[in-house]
C-alpha cells in the first residue's frame, strides 16, 4: 500500500500565503516525479507544479513567480509554498506521485485525498 497525505490547506485572504505538504508512505521503493494539481468547482483538474527526483521543476503559467514547489527526498515529502494568493487559486489541491514499489515493478501514479484552499477577496 502507498499513501499520500496532504496537509496545510485552509482559508486565507487575497494576498496571503499558505504552505502545503504531501508525505508519501508505505511500500515505496523509488519516488519519481511528484506534483500538485488543483480542481475548482465545475473545472477540470489541472497541473499546478511538478518536481522530479533530481529537483527539476515545472509550473503552470498562472502560478509562476507566486508558487514554489520543493522536495525533501529523505522524508518522501514535497511542499508547495503559495504566496500572493488570489481568489482564483481557490480549489481542492491534490498531491500526485509516480512511484515504483519495487526495483522490478512498473511505475504507478498515486493521488492524495486532497486539501481545500480557499482565498477570499
Amino acid at each position: 500500500q502507498v499513501q499520500l497525505v496532504e496537509s496545510g490547506g485552509g482559508l486565507v485572504q487575497a494576498g496571503g500565503s499558505l504552505r502545503l505538504s504531501c508525505a508519501a508512505s508505505g511500500s515505496v521503493f523509488r519516488i519519481n516525479t511528484m506534483g500538485w494539481y488543483r480542481q475548482a468547482p465545475g473545472k477540470q483538474r489541472e497541473l499546478v507544479a511538478a518536481i522530479t527526483s533530481g529537483g527539476s521543476t515545472d509550473y503552470a503559467d498562472s502560478v509562476k513567480g507566486r508558487f514554489t514547489i520543493s522536495r525533501d527526498n529523505a522524508k518522501n515529502t514535497i511542499y508547495l509554498q503559495m504566496n500572493s494568493l488570489k481568489p482564483e487559486d481557490t480549489a481542492v489541491y491534490y498531491c500526485h506521485a509516480n512511484i515504483n514499489r519495487s526495483w522490478y515493478g512498473n511505475e504507478h501514479g498515486y493521488w492524495g485525498q486532497g486539501t481545500q484552499v480557499t482565498v477570499s477577496s
